[in-house]
């Protein structure tokens, strides 16, 4: 039986007037905000893809389909929080994350720390097991041009 396993999850969203914008779990003040089907939070959806993906038990349309009007609107802490009850089920547990944010705009500096802390307690890891960064488009593509923000995001499962 394998020591570990290891997930990668990925997630897109395109910015929108009208929405707030909420990224690993923190609110960011900004003037556009994320679709989607439920908080759109493109952070948190991209680690509840690598948890499930660590598990080989698919992704998150898969679990929380954007069909299902049960999540409309849901806070995408409940899809991670959910994915780390499988996690513990099936006698894993978190090693680390690391997450980048893909954004040309709002500037996230001032906020990867909180989304760490957020991250680190829903995953039940120390804050120094929980990374994020972010990165620029640099004017390319529909990042590049502030249409849109994208997370990719690696989780290391260790038996628990």
């Amino acid at each position: 039986m394998a020591a570990f396993r290891i997930g990668q999850g990925y997630d897109i969203h395109p910015l929108v007037p009208g929405r707030r914008l909420v990224l690993g779990g923190v609110d960011i003040p900004y003037e556009r905000g994320l679709a989607g089907h439920s908080d759109a939070d493109a952070v948190l959806h991209a680690v509840t893809d690598a948890l499930l993906g660590a598990l080989g038990a698919g992704d998150i349309g898969r679990h929380f389909s954007d069909r299902d009007p049960r999540h409309e609107g849901r806070p995408s802490r409940e899809f991670v929080l959910e994915a780390m009850a499988m996690v513990r089920a099936r006698g894993w547990q978190v090693g680390n994350v690391d997450v980048t944010v893909h954004a040309e705009a709002p500037k996230l500096a001032p906020y990867l720390d909180s989304m760490r802390t957020v991250l680190a307690e829903l995953l039940g890891v120390a804050p120094d097991a929980a990374n994020v960064k972010a990165t620029r488009g640099e004017g390319l593509g529909p990042i590049g041009r502030a249409e849109g923000i994208a997370a990719q995001a690696v989780v290391l499962l260790e038996r628990g």
